[in-house]
């Protein structure tokens, strides 16, 4: 049975840390607050590399990785809600830089669901139009769209990058999955909001900045979280004892807990790095899996189930046997 496999991962951070003791010096917040709430520590912000310098880091480390060379890469998606650009594609810069010459290339936005969407989509175009090999990756410079005087948002939020290489393979490696969107709670998390003016002339374009409705996206997440896995499970056909690995999208740490204890699962395996990032939007799931998998934590033939889940309103499931 043909199915994609991924053969190499890699993350990228930028080096600029600030601390939850930096950000108390500039907006009413403290140490304890953050970390009660929210389990961050501190957050990678860039002072330099865009969204599009994280994603070519990845995209490098990667072919450094494996035995593929740029000419061999057939496809690159990158998930992001933070490009450079509107046009070109924060994907296509990457394969300009590279040198992925035959590579189709483009990006999507799904926030914080988006490298699981990717991956699913990328799987699906491999097998569709045998295509050998493809780069997955989720990019975000988030500090670029945050208000820093909100301390409902701005102290969650840190910039990064992490992707995959998928290669074609003979054997079954993705189990299942479950994919969803709740449209009609789009508003509970914008960001980038671009207005429209009946006078050119007085049109700025400025994006707006993050904006959040806390509660309910943390009940929306503690809610429809566990709800995905189980029907990525049933897609799949396993019970949840059989995952090794809970993958899921760091936004906070209280989410994550609250999910395990729904689907009744230890909390061990719900791997946690947000205390290092904060929440890296479309690339946490894959700073996440690219950190276990160096750190030899996911071993050959377990099972794991990456999840995201954020704006849109959105949730993504992926079951994958490694």
């Amino acid at each position: 049975m043909k199915d994609v496999k991924i053969i190499a991962t890699d993350f990228a951070v930028p080096e600029h840390i600030v601390t939850n003791n930096d950000l108390s010096k500039i907006m009413d917040t403290s140490d304890e607050w953050i970390v009660k709430r929210t389990g961050i520590k501190r957050r990678h912000i860039s002072q330099k590399e865009n969204t599009s310098d994280l994603a070519t880091q990845v995209a490098m480390g990667l072919l450094k990785r494996s035995s593929v060379s740029a000419q061999d890469i057939d496809l690159i998606i990158v998930a992001t809600m933070s490009p450079d650009n509107m046009t070109p594609a924060t994907a296509a810069i990457v394969q300009g830089r590279i040198g992925a010459e035959n590579a189709v290339c483009f990006d999507i936005s799904a926030a914080c669901s988006g490298f699981s969407y990717a991956v699913s989509l990328a799987r699906g175009m491999m097998l569709t139009n045998h295509l050998q090999n493809a780069i997955v990756i989720g990019a975000e410079v988030l500090s670029k769209l945050l208000d820093w005087t909100d301390r409902s948002t701005a102290v969650l939020f840190g910039d990064g990058a992490g992707g995959i290489l998928l290669e074609q393979i003979n054997t079954k490696h993705f189990l299942g999955q479950s994919l969803r969107t709740f449209g009609n709670k789009g508003d509970r998390l914008v960001a980038g909001h671009l207005g429209v003016t009946d006078d050119v002339l007085k049109n700025k374009r400025k994006l707006s900045a993050f904006t959040m409705n806390g509660q309910e996206v943390y009940r929306f997440a503690t809610h429809e979280v566990p709800r995905s896995i189980l029907k990525a499970c049933s897609d799949a056909q396993i019970e949840l004892d059989q995952i090794d690995h809970f993958l899921l999208h760091q936004a906070n740490e209280r989410i994550i807990a609250q999910v395990a204890k729904k689907l009744k699962q230890p909390l061990s395996k719900f791997a946690i790095d947000i205390d290092e990032y904060g929440n890296t939007a479309a690339a946490s799931e894959a700073i996440l899996l690219a950190e276990m998998m160096q750190k030899r934590q996911i071993k050959p033939g377990e099972v794991i189930a990456l999840s995201g889940f954020g704006g849109g309103l959105t949730t993504a499931t992926l079951i994958i046997k490694y």
